[in-house]
């Protein structure tokens, strides 16, 4: 087990689930108020913070399962 990894995917998982709380709400503010002059950039902002969720949840648990299982071996012919 490599605990720098391991240290590594944890942080990476700690930001996961604080954008997985912040840009759901972020969106909803966003059409909450779709008069206001500031609509379309919130609801970008909001957008692109869930794609980032997504990402740092994938790359997290690739973090994780390879500090824990060791990094895949290949073969070379």
């Amino acid at each position: 087990m490599n605990t720098k990894k391991l240290k590594r995917g944890l942080l990476k998982i700690g930001t996961f689930i604080i954008l997985c709380f912040v840009a759901p709400v972020i969106v909803y503010q966003a059409f909450k108020n779709q008069e206001h002059p500031f609509f379309w950039p919130v609801l970008t902002l909001g957008i692109s913070l869930c794609i980032s969720a997504i990402i740092y949840g994938f790359w997290a648990i690739k973090i994780l399962i390879n500090a824990l299982l060791g990094d895949k071996k290949t073969k070379t012919f």
